[in-house]
């Protein structure tokens, strides 16, 4: 038995925040560690003290072991909790907690190795008695003979293959190869990935099943040989094979099946010897019938939603047992009261193909209601860069049945607003709101088969870019009269010639759209992209226009920074950048010219200037976020030029090669 002291949270963001959370309610003091990028951020001022760690990339801050056993050992912390990715998941980081004499709030090393490797994990569990699917090892420093991969691949597992990486998780190096052709380019892709993420390049090939559901169970287990489950959590939909909302319990799983992947959970924590916190991870097919994917060592991004139907704090629960606690009989006993769902609120552009997205966040809110829960990485004045994760926050909904957690959880997500950020907002909106979605029949294909640009356009009214930019030009023209220094008592918008137009654009969604409007005696009289408006104006004040257009009234909230306006509305929301009436002359990119879709580091040229490549022939890896992010040739040509490295940093816009079709 053990007292924690003072505990050390080794990660950043919302799940630092969220430890911290619960230190402080069992009066633990708690040390945060912070990179440059992160020196404002909200985690940082909710410690008790904090240690810089001089740097921003990952590999030289949260992931530097030494760097955070020093911080533990300059700040007499005794305990480290390592929240979920970076350390997370690192056996020799956990025993070198051990010979410092630090309690590492995990499992121990030995059941991180154990699973750490997606092979040696599958063998370990086939043993047990869990149902696993075949499939192959590629070593991180093995070369790659392509005809014997083919080979390997057609005789011990067949098509659809799953490439992804054997250490680590979330999602990083995923491929799905469908046939041969695609096999060695998507292995050396998930290789590169992988050792960006993990620093090991190894990876697992296996069966993949189309569009089955994703299914996990949540296991706790105690140093007196306790181990059990919380039940299991719904992950079916995702993107880019990263999950985006998850829900307890499963709308499919019945008692029966239940206990069955509860039997299978336990068998597996039981066959590593687990302590604490970890998540057994299954896909379902069709069939009902269910095969392991891993065990995630650590706490789940998704935990909250097994706390709210289970009103069970897993972090308390985890820092009880790193104390040598046995479980206590509300964890022995837990039982589901209820529906909870999840969802996560990614900075990235859903329309652009779901490119992580960076700037400064503006005004972000959530509408305090009935069984909402926010777990949030950011707020007022966050920079959001490239470095981390792209998840700003979770945004949970929990209700006593399935349909009224979602209906809470829509509602709530239509009503917030986060500006200067693009976000999934309105993709998770539409998800919630969709009829297959509502009646529980979803799988890991969900976003396959619905179109993810429809589903966040889906409840954007008809009518919201003309009375969105119309309000925030009235908006705008009050500021001006509010700001006036003389001739203050005239209306917004007066002329001395009555018959003038007040005259500005924005630029809306990659459009540039005209705004006239005249504010006269009979009222106000407008014109939107060429096209009158039927409008009525009550008020507008720089923050609020009330305003109806043909015949519906609503009132917009207008928040203006810079020279971008960012209004919300029942309409939704939209983000509106008003065009210089006289811009400055600048240069043309060549025609050709393929542009960085975002800030990020090149981390392979794949041709040389001269090449003659085809459309669709890749010409340079970008990495963001943690993902890469191919730049393709957009037509059969000839590389003119290259103008970036391997290892070059580029920002959003930049000119990275051209490609000129052939004369």
């Amino acid at each position: 038995m053990t007292t924690i002291t003072k505990l050390l949270i080794a990660n950043r963001g919302e799940i630092a925040s969220r430890v911290i959370r619960t230190a402080r309610e069992m009066d633990i003091p708690c040390v945060a560690v912070y990179s440059d990028a992160d020196a404002d951020a909200d985690f940082v001022r909710e410690a008790d003290e904090a240690v810089h760690l001089p740097g921003t990339a990952p590999a030289d801050t949260y992931l530097r072991a030494d760097l955070v056993l020093e911080a533990a050992r300059v700040t007499g912390a005794d305990a480290i909790h390592p929240g979920y990715g970076f350390l997370s998941e690192n056996a020799g980081f956990a025993r070198a907690c051990a010979d410092a004499g630090i309690t590492f709030v995990g499992p121990p090393p030995e059941a991180i190795e154990s699973m750490g490797s997606k092979i040696e994990a599958k063998k370990t569990m086939a043993a047990a008695g869990v149902p696993v699917l075949p499939g192959i090892t590629i070593d991180t420093d093995a070369e790659i003979d392509a005809s014997a991969l083919s080979a390997r691949v057609a005789d011990d597992i067949g098509y659809p293959v799953l490439v992804k990486a054997a250490f680590g998780g979330g999602g990083r190096g995923m491929r799905i190869v469908r046939e041969e052709a695609g096999l060695v380019e998507a292995v050396e892709g998930a290789r590169r990935e992988a050792v960006t993420a993990f620093g090991d390049g190894t990876v697992f090939l296996e069966r993949y099943l189309d569009a089955p559901r994703h299914i996990e169970v949540q296991i706790f287990a105690d140093t007196q040989g306790n181990v059990v489950h919380f039940f299991e959590r719904e992950c079916s939909i995702q993107r880019r094979y990263q999950k985006i909302i998850e829900e307890a319990p499963s709308p499919i799983v019945d008692g029966a099946l239940r206990e069955e992947l509860g039997s299978a959970a336990v068998a597996a924590g039981k066959a590593i010897g687990y302590v604490g916190a970890g998540t057994a991870e299954f896909v379902m097919g069709a069939d009902g019938r269910f095969y392991f994917l891993e065990v995630n060592t650590r706490l789940q991004v998704e935990h909250p939603v097994t706390e709210l139907v289970t009103g069970l704090d897993l972090v308390r629960l985890q820092l009880h047992v790193a104390e040598g606690n046995p479980l206590p009989d509300e964890a022995l006993d837990a039982s589901i009261t209820g529906h909870a769902i999840e969802v996560r609120l990614y900075a990235e552009d859903v329309a652009a193909g779901f490119l992580p997205a960076t700037g400064t966040v503006h005004g972000f809110t959530v509408p305090d209601l009935p069984g909402i829960r926010v777990d949030a990485g950011v707020s007022e004045g966050s920079e959001v860069g490239v470095h981390y994760d792209p998840m700003l926050a979770k945004v949970i909904a929990y209700g006593a049945t399935r349909d009224e957690a979602r209906r809470r959880l829509a509602r709530a997500l239509s009503e917030s607003s986060l500006h200067g950020v693009v976000t999934n907002r309105e993709l998770l909106v539409g998800i919630l709101r969709e009829p297959e979605f509502a009646a529980g029949t979803i799988d890991t294909g969900y976003l396959t088969r619905h179109d993810p640009l429809a589903l966040a356009r889906a409840g954007r009214g008809a009518s919201i870019v003309p009375v969105h930019t119309l309000a925030a030009a009235l908006a705008a023209q009050a500021t001006h009269r509010a700001e006036a220094r003389v001739l203050g008592t005239l209306p917004s918008g007066w002329r001395n010639v009555p018959s003038g137009w007040q005259e500005t654009s924005f630029e809306v969604e990659g459009e540039d759209v005209a705004v006239r409007y005249r504010l006269t005696r009979g009222g106000l009289r407008a014109e939107v992209a060429g096209e009158a408006l039927d409008a009525v104006l009550h008020e507008a004040s720089p923050q609020r226009v009330d305003l109806t257009v043909a015949g519906v009234r609503r009132t917009c909230a207008v928040r203006r920074v810079a020279e971008v306006a960012y209004v919300d509305s029942a309409l939704g929301s939209t983000t509106l950048a008003e065009t210089a009436r006289f811009p400055e002359p600048g240069s043309l990119n060549a025609p050709g010219s393929l542009l960085a879709p975002m800030p990020g580091t090149v981390v392979r040229v794949s041709v040389e200037e001269g090449a003659r490549v085809a459309e669709g022939t890749t010409i340079l890896v970008l990495e963001a976020m943690k993902m890469e992010h191919t730049i393709a040739a957009p037509t059969d040509g000839i590389v003119t030029e290259i103008r970036v490295t391997t290892g070059q940093t580029v920002d959003l816009g930049a000119v990275l090669a051209v490609v000129e079709e052939p004369s």
